[in-house]
């Protein structure tokens, strides 16, 4: 049974940092493609970034390139979402996914079969 499990998220000032983690039981983390999803409240959920199986590279969404940057530890089975530069639009629930097949990009929550539970990340001005 696989399961997500995110931790990491908390109230930071504008120009501060947070780091996410999302920890994979089930099985190996790089038996899947990882995602990291946002929602603000009232919004849809927004793609952020993709780490991709084939390649181990990631794909960011254009409003965090430059200040987000994941990573992952393999024996911990966890991988990491570091932001930088928090603005107060980031405000919102970050989700990590996972999906098992393919080896493509993949930037659509439908895409993911393994969802973590979210954590509230929250900027203030």
């Amino acid at each position: 049974q696989v399961q997500l499990v995110e931790s990491g998220g908390g109230l930071v000032q504008a120009g501060g940092s947070l780091r996410l983690s999302c920890a994979v039981s089930g099985r190996t983390l790089t038996s899947f493609t990882m995602g990291w999803f946002r929602q603000a409240p009232g919004k849809e959920r927004e793609f952020v970034a993709t780490v991709t199986r084939s390649s181990g590279n990631t794909v960011y969404a254009d409003s965090v390139q430059g200040r987000f940057t994941t990573s992952r530890d393999n024996a911990k089975n966890t991988e990491y979402l570091q932001m930088n530069s928090l603005k107060p639009e980031d405000t919102a629930v970050y989700y990590c996914a996972a999906r098992i097949d393919g080896f493509g990009l993949y930037k659509y929550s439908y895409e993911y079969s393994y969802w973590g539970q979210g954590t509230q990340v929250t900027v203030s001005s």
